[in-house]
């Protein structure tokens, strides 16, 4: 990898952009790492911090690990960001809820 692939790559990773299509469907750059999730709810760790989404019946649609694109369904009633003193209590909080 050269210095120009490098920087393109960095530029890709801490882009972070949120697409919600009829509260249905949700897209997100810049997703780091998918925490936990279930039907209800899901934390996702992205470049802007931690992401809760809340919804019923949501589904993990499509995870893009490389890209850091996460895809979501169902119907989506929340979004909500942890700032960074609430990051380490909101992991461990659903670190022992989905153990």
């Amino acid at each position: 990898m050269n210095y120009y692939d490098k920087e393109i790559t960095t530029r890709v990773q801490q882009d972070h952009q949120l697409t919600i299509n009829n509260r249905k469907s949700l897209e997100i750059t810049g997703v780091k790492e998918v925490d936990s999730f279930d039907n209800e709810e899901f934390l996702l760790e992205t470049v802007m911090g931690y992401l809760i989404v809340r919804g019923q019946n949501l589904q993990l649609q499509n995870l893009d690990v490389g890209e850091g694109i996460v895809s979501i369904k169902g119907r989506i009633y929340e979004l909500s960001y942890v700032d960074e003193h609430h990051q380490e209590k909101a992991k461990g909080f659903f670190s022992k809820l989905f153990r």
